[in-house]
């Protein structure tokens, strides 16, 4: 269908009035049937925005109308709402407005445009009583309404905001802290919203983290328009939120579904390839090796063909052992959790590899108070301790002594351990996608397997968490688990 036709059928089914907006204000148009709508004839309005809101909004609608329209008109937001028109005849009629992509149907237009559906009442029905109905549309969509007035320095709740944050009814918002009511880690995100929309007029429609008077940490998704004045200017911003932390939860713990399947498959991969690349390799090397001793007469080249067998059997039981740890680690994984202290289990590594740690002139400094214990696999908590202990001891700096620092802290109901070094650190621009890979090694150590962090991370995911790591070349790493 051709674009006048889609067009054409809109204005046609719907009967609907129009205007078409231009960069230049004085080139607007509004369409006959606009006209025709409330009464009047062409000759006899003036088309333009100001006259409008002068002359024929309703006085109760000028504002949010004149907003949703400028940031349709800067911004390409579009909207729709419902606005109150004077007609000829002295009475109000009640329209529809919608933009270009509000409509039911893509009329694939170049112009923008803004359409005014009438929308029909009964005789008895009073327009200007809607505020049940608003009210019951707020509490069930669990969606607040809040309004920031630049020139009076002050903030405006609605009732289902106050509800939603856990305040009483006669709170007053304070605007001075009004960072306070967002979580920590979601402040610099509010306050660049705010500013970028007090400043150039740029609305946002985020998720974001907010806090109620209680301490609950809860997600919303926060829609936010500025407000202008009769000379355009920016005097306030008005926006909604509403909960959406369940769903959201919900979508996270999916994404971590995912991730942790995605890293599964990548396991997987690692483990077919070794046992494919890997001891076929060996295999193969016996195979020609016993051929060659089979085919030499000489007793001298036969010792050192055997010498040679001896090195590949011990690289291939190597190899196998590796496997074997692999495939102990999701079999044990049902094994009984305890509770246990994290200093008791960092005594035990510690005191497994004293030596170790006095040689190489290590200190670690560990901070278990916010998170003293675990319910966990006992031996998977000190092999994952071991392995990240030892990688920061041998990828040490040459130029100073190991410090290793181990803390463990609870944040938003997770537990998590956090092991930073001040050792070598890791390229990670060429290395992210590799420091968790089976034989991967990023330093020339002679003792440098590449098996430990992958373990690591299989006995960390078998049980549903992650691990994450910052590092930084000279600088050190920080390994980050999240139980």
């Amino acid at each position: 269908m051709l674009q006048n036709e889609l067009f054409n059928n809109v204005i046609r089914d719907f009967n609907a009035g129009y205007w078409e907006l231009y960069t230049d204000p004085d080139k607007e148009v509004w369409s006959q049937k606009f006209y025709e709508g409330i009464g009047y004839a062409k000759e006899e309005l003036e088309s333009t925005i100001d006259y409008f809101l002068e002359y024929l909004i309703h006085k109760e609608d000028v504002e949010i109308f004149r907003d949703n329209f400028l940031n349709y008109r800067k911004n390409n937001v579009d909207f729709k709402q419902h606005i109150r028109i004077v007609t000829k005849q002295g009475d109000y009629k009640l329209f529809r407005c919608a933009t270009n992509d509000q409509l039911p149907v893509n009329i694939k237009s170049e112009i923008n445009r803004i359409f005014f559906f009438e929308i029909k009442l009964e005789p008895d029905q009073d327009i200007t009583k809607d505020n049940f109905y608003y009210k019951e549309t707020a509490q069930m969509t669990s969606t607040g309404s809040w309004y920031v007035d630049f020139d009076k320095r002050k903030s405006y709740w609605d009732f289902e905001t106050r509800r939603i944050l856990e305040y009483p009814d006669d709170y007053i918002p304070s605007l001075k802290d009004s960072a306070d009511y967002y979580a920590e880690d979601s402040r610099q995100q509010a306050a660049d919203l705010f500013f970028n929309c007090a400043m150039v007029g740029t609305p946002f429609n985020t998720e974001i983290k907010m806090v109620t008077a209680n301490g609950r940490i809860f997600w919303v998704r926060a829609i936010g328009k500025p407000v202008y004045n009769e000379n355009k200017e920016i005097i306030g911003i008005r926006g909604v939120f509403q909960d959406i932390d369940d769903i959201k939860r919900k979508e996270l713990r999916l994404q971590r579904s995912m991730d942790i399947i995605t890293s599964q498959n990548s396991r997987l991969f690692n483990f077919a390839h070794i046992v494919s690349h890997n001891l076929r390799s060996h295999t193969s090397n016996l195979s020609l090796l016993v051929q060659l001793i089979e085919d030499i007469d000489n007793p001298e080249e036969k010792i050192e063909l055997v010498n040679e067998v001896k090195q590949i059997s011990h690289s291939l039981n190597t190899t196998i052992e590796h496997l074997n740890e692999i495939v102990a680690i999701h079999t044990n994984k049902d094994q009984e959790k305890k509770v246990i202290k994290f200093q008791d289990a960092l005594n035990l590594v510690m005191s497994g590899i004293g030596q170790m740690i006095a040689l190489s002139k290590t200190t670690i400094e560990a901070d278990f108070n916010d998170l003293e214990e675990i319910n966990y696999i006992p031996a998977y908590l000190e092999s994952i301790l071991l392995n990240l202990i030892t990688n920061s001891i041998k990828y040490r700096h040459e130029d100073r002594d190991p410090i290793i620092h181990i803390k463990t802290y609870s944040k938003e109901n997770n537990e998590y351990l956090e092991v930073k070094d001040n050792g070598r650190g890791i390229d990670m621009k060429l290395f992210k996608d590799k420091v968790f890979g089976m034989y991967k090694t990023f330093h020339y150590n002679k003792d440098a397997v590449g098996i430990g962090l992958f373990l690591t991370k299989n006995q960390v995911e078998s049980l549903n968490g992650t691990i994450s790591v910052e590092s930084e070349v000279d600088n050190g790493t920080t390994f980050i688990i999240e139980f």
